[in-house]
């Protein structure tokens, strides 16, 4: 993997809608996340031509993509929000242009496709910390997201990772501006679920399950197989909220193809249980994240015994957010219980 450079302060970030165009839909949103951008970070927003534009077509954003990374005054980009459709346009992006000009990128959900796409051509990423989401945060952005962009953007060397104290899974309608002065509820965090007293170690691979399912479904290019042998694999579901055995059929489908027997360990983040078509109630949400759990832990374990693993991490959909590198060394250690990562 190549070496991200770090930014300073004043440095131009661009900021792109690879998949859906949220910021056209919610202005005052987008505006309170790149005001954040300013006044948190101290860094430039630019847009691009495709940053606001519903419906932009998957040739005007991948030109986007291209001249985002090739414009040497663009030192990161940062995704609006996520999306459902770099499957269709990510696979035909010109690979040289951006291991030529490696920077820091940083999305999740359907980023997955676009970041598993930089992995394939020496590219390390973050997976995590997108402008609607994370930086545009009601009230305020969380502390722990803010400290872990920090590391991403502009920090160095190895970093152990500690669960939050809390944690947040109930939202506020975008469409209500009012709710922007508002502060989410947040409930204790019980911490991380680990399986396993063995020690991993290796670089990071994998995103959002439903993008990974759709990677291997469409016969698309991911890792080798022998390249798995040098990885920790990282799983999180969607505010889809997939069934339990939704997720195990995918889980399944990495096992079939002999990546959970090769992997070096496996980190999966805490699912999002509320969504406001599925307002499910507390019970019902701590329901859903322990049947999850359980999934996981079985799918594995029929192809891989021994392997860490480490479940209700603060990466993917939850707030607040963990920054993990995505093709970064990460030492995964179920006797301390430690997860340390090198940003």
């Amino acid at each position: 993997m190549k070496k991200l450079p770090k930014l300073q302060k004043g440095d131009k970030v661009a900021i792109l809608s690879p998949s859906f165009a949220a910021p056209g839909m919610f202005p005052e949103v987008f505006e309170l996340g790149l005001t954040r951008l300013r006044d948190v970070f101290e860094l430039e927003p630019v847009e691009f031509p495709t940053t606001r534009k519903l419906g932009a077509s998957k040739e005007e954003r991948a030109k986007d993509l291209i001249d985002a990374f090739s414009d040497p005054e663009i030192k990161a980009v940062i995704a609006t929000i996520g999306g459902d459709d770099q499957v269709t346009y990510i696979k035909n992006l010109p690979g040289d242009v951006f291991a030529n000009n490696p920077k820091p990128y940083f999305g999740y959900s359907d980023n997955t496709h676009f970041m598993n796409f930089l992995w394939l051509n020496g590219v390390p990423s973050f997976y995590g910390g997108s402008i609607m989401t994370q930086f545009a945060m009601q009230g305020e952005m969380d502390a722990y997201t803010v400290e872990h962009l920090k590391n991403a953007l502009f920090g160095g060397g190895e970093v152990e990772l500690k669960p939050s104290e809390m944690f947040n899974e109930v939202g506020l309608d975008w469409s209500d501006v009012d709710n922007l002065k508002k502060t989410r509820e947040l409930r204790e965090n019980a911490g991380w679920v680990w399986d396993g007293d063995g020690v991993g170690e290796g670089i990071t691979w994998g995103g959002c399950v439903e993008s990974i399912d759709e990677i291997m479904r469409h016969g698309l290019q991911m890792p080798t197989i022998d390249q798995f042998d040098d990885v920790v694999l990282l799983l999180e579901t969607s505010e889809e909220l997939p069934s339990a055995s939704y997720v195990a059929r995918v889980v399944r489908a990495l096992g079939e193809r002999g990546i959970l027997e090769r992997v070096k360990g496996v980190v999966v983040g805490r699912p999002k249980a509320w969504e406001f078509d599925k307002q499910n109630a507390p019970a019902e949400r701590e329901g859903y994240r322990e049947d999850q759990r359980a999934t996981i832990l079985k799918s594995v374990r029929a192809y891989n015994e021994s392997v860490p693993i480490v479940q209700n991490v603060e990466i993917g959909h939850t707030d607040p957010q963990c920054i993990m590198p995505y093709g970064g060394r990460i030492t995964v250690d179920g006797v301390k219980r430690s997860i340390v990562v090198e940003y």
